[in-house]
């Protein structure tokens, strides 16, 4: 099969500091998302799912977090069968730098690659949330004789000057590349919508080995895929793009989900849709379940039902380990161990995992980081003039809510 002789590359490593302090302390890719999982579960999960069980994970910024959750989530694949998901952390390989690009990260460990021997490398960002079936992407890649197929969607013209922007012919071979234009050139027929890259890259592995030297090699380049390997390859070789409805996995209304949580109000609104009756994403599809690492946690709990005092959740999703106590929760996610005592009032919310919220607490479109103890009496999301005095409050009115913020140490130092 076309999965088993193909080894996939999650680039990992990035700090995604748009989410501002929310990276802090871990890599984007493990960020938690949806109440129970991390981002990069998906393109994980992905794999799995695909057959692709040959699997790397490239760290570098603050990689710890997301380290702990790979050892202890995704140790279930059998070695014995050469199914694996190994870590593959920045330690200077080939030179005494670190990674300086995407396509560098690659190069550093190309003597690994090459131990592994697979026919194709499939390179995958680890910070998007969406369902693919990767072989299904494979197979057009080989049937079409390419040399790299790069996997495409459709996104608001508005939107792409944050992506790479291709053109294509008829036959869906790229033309021209574009990474991160100002003036995004529209799809020909749709002056509102553009054809972007996901950031997904399918390689045959001695074709990708070539130009990785070849890169390395040119002092000119910055050695990043989407800057510099990707728009030389379309000039000199044959490189197609692979239309990401055909191979996107349970689309809700025929419309295919896929999310760059790269900002907190990007975060926090795909966080929320989970809540609606219908969501874009569907987390109960059993053919295509998402994998995590599973924590043993108490179902949630819900207490007292007094008028002004009862424990209840409307429109909101509650994960283990969490006590509703005499408080509301309207239209809010809430992760793992989260306490929400007397009185409390949460509105259009996310919060994060081992997070306390004290009595009289009321807050109104949050995202808390975990271990928060968020003090009694609180009022957050009112005025938003206030609140940034001590949070970070976006431009559409998200307020993040950090420990440092509250003065709280949980990261000892000194």
């Amino acid at each position: 099969m076309l999965t088993r002789n193909t080894l996939a590359l999650i680039l990992a490593g990035g700090r995604g500091s748009r989410l501002h302090q929310l990276t802090d302390w871990r890599a984007k890719p493990a960020v938690p998302f949806g109440g129970k999982f991390r981002i990069i579960d998906f393109p994980l999960s992905n794999c799995v799912n695909s057959g692709v069980r040959r699997i790397g994970v490239v760290t570098q910024y603050k990689a710890q977090s997301l380290i702990r959750h790979i050892q202890r989530g995704w140790s279930f694949l059998d070695g014995r069968f050469k199914e694996y998901v190994e870590l593959f952390p920045a330690q200077q390989r080939t030179e005494e730098t670190w990674y300086q690009g995407t396509a560098d990260a690659v190069f550093q460990n190309l003597d690994i690659l090459r131990d592994h021997d697979p026919n194709h490398v499939l390179i995958l960002g680890g910070d998007h949330v969406y369902k693919m079936d990767y072989s299904r992407m494979l197979v057009e890649h080989a049937d079409r004789g390419a040399d790299i197929t790069v996997a495409c969607a459709e996104v608001p013209l508005e939107e792409a000057t944050a992506f790479g922007v291709m053109a294509v012919n008829d036959k869906w071979l790229v033309t021209d590349f574009t990474e991160k234009p100002a003036n995004p050139a529209p799809m020909p027929g749709q002056s509102d919508r553009a054809l972007v890259s996901m950031g997904i890259y399918l390689f045959n592995a001695s074709f990708l080995f070539e130009q990785l030297i070849r890169d390395h090699d040119d002092h000119q380049s910055s050695h990043d895929f989407g800057k510099d390997l990707i728009p030389y390859l379309v000039n000199h070789h044959r490189v197609y793009a692979h239309r990401y409805p055909s191979s996107c996995v349970n689309m809700a209304a025929g419309v295919p989900y896929w999310r760059d949580v790269g900002t907190i109000d990007a975060y926090w609104e795909a966080n929320i849709d989970l809540t609606k009756v219908t969501p874009d994403l569907n987390l109960y599809d059993e053919d295509w379940p998402i994998w995590t690492y599973q924590e043993q946690l108490p179902p949630a709990k819900f207490v007292f039902d007094d008028d002004n005092r009862r424990g209840q959740a409307l429109d909101s999703m509650v994960s283990g380990g969490c006590i509703i106590s005499g408080a509301t929760i309207r239209r809010s996610l809430l992760f793992s161990n989260v306490q929400v005592r007397s009185y409390g009032i949460v509105e259009d919310s996310v919060i994060l995992p081992n997070v306390d919220i004290g009595r009289h607490a009321h807050l109104r479109r949050v995202v808390i980081e975990k271990n928060c103890i968020i003090p009694e009496g609180l009022k957050v999301g009112f005025n938003l003039e206030e609140d940034s005095k001590r949070f970070y409050v976006t431009k559409k009115g998200i307020t993040l809510i950090t420990p440092e913020m509250l003065g709280q140490c949980i990261h000892q130092v000194r």
